[in-house]
């Protein structure tokens, strides 16, 4: 994402964003809500002047629009974020139009930017630096390929041959052959996951054959393959070590650490209520709440309040299994610095 800022005082003013990947449009959903205007170049009819009886089909021409946004939906299968409102600005006022926003598509929002918006597009924009991350999953006779988005993992591919005993050395290199094939144009780091060597041997194929992607791979081993496997590399941290700084490995550990905390009776608390309680003694450290709950104005109220008490906010996306957990336990959960009774 790249972002330009505009004159903004007292938290209220606009922020010219550019989205280059898909990562970057699910960042917009979260950013763009109800009541926000947002100003974009789009399609729309334009009739024109004719002397024929029977009037010509309307012509769509570019057009500058401004519109008071109503509605957002994500929809990452089709790369595509509708955002949909009342024209305010620009030709046919008053009228609805939607914004399908795709990474490469210029828009700027103007609103009341929270702490928590400004955090969303400073991550997205330090994103941008690096590569799309993939993880490889790697066991004897199938691969699975998994490229990491900021909203969780994506699968790419499962590359499958036979296991038969008499073909098994050919087999594995026809394999590795054909993973090759697929990663070979990968540009960000790489990570070889599973149990056993035979994702030992296959990095050394790598590091033979194509010696410029082995030098952003990290081999790792793991207990479970496929999505089990990107799961622990998330959570082992390291993708952290070869990004700097990525997102979801943390909402991992602070997951866990919510989790283990609840089953030992440990500083923590979890529900609206209980986080509020909780806030109410000055006891919050770190506060977690899901993506989907961030247009909730309970939800804001408390948030703002944490960020009050220096509490840390981290935002889990409910896409992702440690967002879905949080869920389960109602959205919202908190770090407690010391325990409350």
């Amino acid at each position: 994402m790249k972002a330009e800022y505009l004159e903004i005082k007292r938290s209220y003013g606009e922020i010219r964003l550019f989205p280059e990947t898909l990562d970057d449009i699910w960042h917009l959903r979260h950013l763009i809500g109800p009541g926000d205007l947002v100003f974009a170049t789009t399609f729309r009819s334009v009739e024109s002047a004719s002397d024929k009886l029977r009037p010509e089909k309307a012509e769509k021409k570019p057009v500058r629009l401004g519109i008071r946004v109503e509605k957002v939906e994500f929809h990452h299968h089709a790369n595509r974020l509708r955002i949909t409102g009342v024209i305010e600005s620009g030709v046919d006022l008053g009228s609805h139009h939607t914004l399908n926003c795709e990474p490469g598509y210029e828009i700027s929002v103007i609103k009341h930017w929270r702490p928590v918006d400004l955090e969303r597009v400073e991550r997205a924009v330090a994103a941008s630096v690096y590569g799309v991350v993939h993880i490889v999953s790697v066991e004897e006779g199938e691969v699975e390929i998994f490229r990491l988005r900021q909203f969780g993992p994506e699968h790419v591919t499962t590359i499958t041959l036979g296991r038969s005993k008499g073909a098994d050395q050919e087999s594995r290199s026809t394999l590795f052959e054909r993973t090759l094939e697929y990663i070979g144009d990968v540009t960000g780091p790489l990570v070889v996951a599973g149990p056993g060597f035979v994702k030992d041997d296959f990095a050394r194929f790598v590091r033979a054959q194509a010696p410029d992607l082995a030098e952003r791979m990290a081999v790792i081993e793991t207990r479970r393959v496929g999505r089990g496997a990107v799961q622990e590399v998330v959570g082992l941290g390291v993708l952290e070590r070869l990004t700097g700084d990525l997102h979801l490995a943390r909402e991992v550990r602070l997951m866990d650490e919510v989790l283990t905390r609840i089953a030992t009776n440990d500083a923590v608390s979890y529900g609206v209520g209980e986080v509020e309680r909780a806030i109410d003694y000055g006891a919050v450290e770190t506060i977690l709440a899901v993506d989907a709950l961030l247009r909730d104005e309970r939800v804001q109220s408390v948030i703002e309040r944490a960020e009050f008490l220096n509490a840390a906010v981290v935002v889990m996306s409910t896409e992702f299994e440690p967002g879905q957990r949080l869920e389960a336990l109602g959205g919202l959960a908190a770090l407690l610095r010391y325990r409350i009774e």
